[in-house]
């Protein structure tokens, strides 16, 4: 907040010489001035938060699109793209507790060497004790044509043991700002002994 200084002091000189001079009524005249004279340093007195017009930031038209692609993740060899950061609870034939943080490579095949078109950056863990089932939190940070740079942010349930899953897509950035959608998972391959799996995203997205 600020004072106007000379403002202040005419309507204090004013008041002061031609009002009772009390205590209790100079109390009641100071926080008057105050309330009056306090003025926000943006010239605008709104609180946090205001409402807008959806013209005024130029989302344009709202559409939905469809995306495929793959997920790869890779708990082995020499340059691992999915890391154990939490070990599940002893004993748990789930992995209940396991928290593995990724930066797993999205292509535009099912094979590794296929064209990459982004990155899904993020984290899983294990999160039931009575079926393996993972919850996930990650970003499709996209790198390909005019989505570089735009993300989609993908927060949900994946029972990974079911043919097919869905999860919710709960935002984005870039041109996915106010994102909302779902993406439908579906195993293309899993290896048993490593534990690497390929997977197939097909994420439905509305967005401006």
């Amino acid at each position: 907040m600020y004072f106007i200084p000379s403002i202040r002091s005419d309507i204090q000189s004013l008041f002061m010489a031609r009002l009772p001079q009390t205590p209790v009524f100079l109390l009641l005249t100071i926080s008057t001035l105050i309330s009056f004279l306090a003025i926000p340093s943006t010239g605008e007195n709104y609180g946090f938060v205001k409402s807008i017009e959806g013209e005024k930031i130029s989302l344009g038209k709202e559409k939905l699109s469809h995306f495929r692609f793959y997920w790869h993740d890779i708990l082995g060899g020499k340059n691992p793209t999915a890391v154990s950061i939490v070990q599940p609870v002893a004993n748990s034939s789930t992995a209940f507790g396991m928290v593995n943080m990724i930066d797993d490579a999205l292509t535009e095949g099912p094979k590794l060497s296929s064209k990459l078109i982004g990155r899904a950056q993020g984290f899983y863990t294990s999160a039931s004790q009575q079926e393996v089932s993972l919850l996930m939190a990650m970003n499709f940070v996209f790198i390909e044509g005019k989505y570089n740079g735009s993300t989609i942010t993908v927060l949900g349930r994946n029972p990974v043991f079911n043919k097919v899953r869905e999860m919710p897509v709960i935002g984005g950035s870039g041109l996915f700002r106010f994102a909302r959608g779902y993406v439908k998972v579906k195993t293309h391959k899993f290896d048993t002994k490593s534990g690497d799996a390929t997977v197939e995203y097909n994420a439905y997205v509305m967005h401006y």
